[in-house]
């Protein structure tokens, strides 16, 4: 059983009450189950959202964010421990050493970013952690039609496109981690033909 997940999500919030409704059931899910959750450690948007629904629940949230951020006043004020790094690739890195989870909640540029950096690690055998897409209301549908299509093209293989978790459902995703085996094909290295 997973002792903590790092979610990647967005520094805004569209003010969706169905999404702060998802991301409440999520925070408490994750206290219920003594999930502790690390995040970029800022107050706004979507990321202070799980954050103090988190902690609201009696949970636990440890908070990583560079000093420039912190400058910029957008850490979080009530978390248990804040770890500030000197830049955003330190974060990243302090982040995923951790988490023994990621999970990919509504969020821009940034969330993507994160996100694919894990994926290729994953795929790549840096780590064997699960990596889970809360796809609220299909705002990832076109995000895995994408990866679809790499597939479809022969640019990603099927067994490594399988290895991001898609859930629509708090509970299920939960319980999907918890049950995840890490089977990325590295035979790429060797064979590069993708089919």
């Amino acid at each position: 059983m997973i002792k903590s997940i790092c979610v990647y999500c967005g520094s805004n919030f569209n003010g969706d009450a169905e999404l702060k409704s998802v991301i409440e059931e999520l925070a408490a899910i994750m206290a219920e189950n003594q999930i502790k959750l690390i995040f970029g450690g800022g107050s706004v948007g979507v990321m202070g959202l799980i954050a103090d629904a988190v902690l609201q629940n009696g949970g636990e949230a440890i908070g990583v964010i560079p000093q420039f951020l912190m400058d910029k006043e957008v850490g979080h004020k009530g978390l248990i421990e804040m770890i500030v790094t000197e830049n955003m690739h330190q974060r990243k890195q302090k982040m995923a050493d951790l988490a023994d989870a990621f999970l990919i909640l509504p969020g821009g540029f940034g969330t993507l970013e994160e996100f694919f950096e894990v994926l290729t690690w994953l795929q790549l055998g840096l780590h064997q952690k699960a990596i889970a897409v809360l796809n609220f209301n299909g705002f990832y549908d076109f995000l895995f039609k994408q990866m679809d299509v790499m597939v479809e093209q022969r640019f990603l293989k099927p067994i490594n496109r399988e290895l991001v978790i898609n859930e629509s459902s708090p509970i299920k995703l939960i319980e999907t981690i918890n049950s995840f085996v890490a089977q990325p094909d590295e035979v790429w290295f060797r064979d590069r033909n993708l089919t």
